[in-house]
């Protein structure tokens, strides 16, 4: 065995001590790069590589939508448009079986439009759509269960911020990315209504009906759905046909949801700084990550491990999918020890060189990489959306995790069509941005 292979099993090592230590995984990202790169070099040189990596992850231009994007979500769920959107969804299908429940399901993937942040989503309807399903006699596990759930639509539906981060990662079109997102997005969105649907027939106790609404309260009720899907034609159209870079993009949707929520009045200034704050806090959070990535990605470049593993996997007699399982598989497991993002942050350098020597698209691999991530969110221990929706709702964890079971059936069947069947996530990408 090299040198090189049996430092970098030492710092790999030395890397899930450190997150088990507790500390902060960017900073454990950027102590292992660092001393594996002294090992290998020299530590002079080490130091200079941690000053202009992390210089050059926070001086970065293109970097900036990772804060606007953020921003954007952040003033929209401070303002209540997330309680208009789940207003407008009961109305118009609280009356079906499991309608509440399939109302978040709705409002949420609108919510999407303006937000890319799970955690953000799962918070905001644990408040706004848990008391309504509690109201209606609702079963706590299907009322939690499907707020944390639903919450994962923000991996995967633009402007997803895994979506960004993976673009920037291995330098695809950010544009092309929420493209790719869409239809799986909405294939996911589609299992959970079925999941709800056919839960609630099977047991109508779990989810009683709720009044049916006249016609003109729901179109009355439909007015923000009408400025959403504005905003998000707007942004994500203005990056389909190249009139604004990601950036751009980011910058015009961040103001227009706070240019909508001033003219509705909808905003109050505690709020408007709250959403300054809670962007500031989670930006910062997501650049420290790059910054550890970015320095532990060049300590893998010195080592070429990856291009390594890359070689040897790809020459081994065995269908390119049975790989992809395997990676999957590697997804799933470290994304349910280590925050999802954090994850896909520390593999995607990893095996994203091996997905090409493959011969896969990294628009679809992308999509993969979210559909994995939207598993990992739910799944213990790190189920970072049950643990937000059970201190909100004060309903205890194991609540939570059982009425997150039935939707990861559909989660792992939504996995596997779109392994089998990529032109799902490539069709759109293909058609409108050649």
């Amino acid at each position: 065995m090299s040198t090189q292979i049996i430092i970098t099993i030492l710092i790999l090592l030395l890397l899930f001590l450190l997150f088990a230590s507790g500390l902060e995984i960017g900073f454990s990202m950027l102590l292992a790069g660092f001393l594996g790169y002294a090992f290998l070099t020299n530590f002079t040189a080490a130091l200079n590589l941690v000053a202009l990596d992390v210089f050059r992850v926070f001086s970065s231009y293109g970097y900036l939508v990772i804060p606007l994007f953020v921003l954007m979500g952040q003033i929209g769920a401070s303002a209540g448009m997330a309680r208009s959107l789940y207003n407008f969804a009961y109305k118009l299908i609280g009356h079906i079986p499991g309608g509440l429940a399939i109302g978040t399901v709705v409002a949420a993937s609108a919510f999407k439009a303006i937000c890319g942040s799970s955690v953000a989503t799962a918070a905001t309807f644990a408040a706004v759509a848990v008391p309504e399903m509690d109201r209606y006699d609702y079963d706590r596990r299907i009322s939690t269960g499907t707020v944390a759930t639903v919450g994962t639509l923000g991996v995967i539906l633009p402007p997803s911020v895994v979506l960004i981060i993976y673009g920037i990662l291995t330098e695809t079109s950010i544009g092309k990315l929420f493209l790719a997102g869409i239809l799986p997005g909405i294939l996911v969105a589609f299992s959970f209504v079925i999941t709800i649907y056919g839960w609630s027939k099977v047991n109508p106790n779990l989810a009683p009906r709720a009044q049916r609404s006249t016609w003109r309260e729901r179109i009355t009720s439909s007015l923000p759905m009408i400025w959403i899907i504005g905003i998000f034609v707007v942004v994500v159209g203005g990056l389909m046909i190249g009139i604004f870079v990601p950036t751009e993009a980011g910058s015009v949707g961040a103001f227009a949801v706070f240019f909508l929520v001033a003219l509705k009045k909808e905003l109050t200034f505690k709020g408007l700084v709250e959403s300054i704050s809670s962007t500031l806090g989670i930006a910062g959070m997501m650049l420290i990550l790059l910054a550890g990535a970015t320095v532990l990605g060049h300590f893998f470049a010195v080592t070429r491990m990856p291009f390594i593993m890359a070689d040897w996997l790809s020459a081994l007699s065995v269908h390119r999918l049975i790989i992809m399982m395997f990676i999957i598989v590697v997804f799933l497991i470290g994304g349910s020890v280590i925050e999802d993002l954090a994850f896909t942050v520390l593999a995607v350098p990893i095996f994203f060189p091996l997905t090409l020597k493959l011969g896969f698209d990294p628009l679809w691999f992308g999509v993969i990489v979210c559909i994995t991530n939207m598993i990992g969110i739910i799944i213990p221990p790190m189920a970072m959306n049950v643990f937000v929706v059970s201190g909100i709702t004060h309903v205890s964890i194991g609540t939570v995790y059982k009425g997150c079971y039935p939707y990861i059936v559909g989660l792992g069947i939504c996995l596997l069509i779109i392994l089998l069947f990529p032109e799902i996530s490539l069709w759109l990408p293909n058609l409108l941005m050649k």
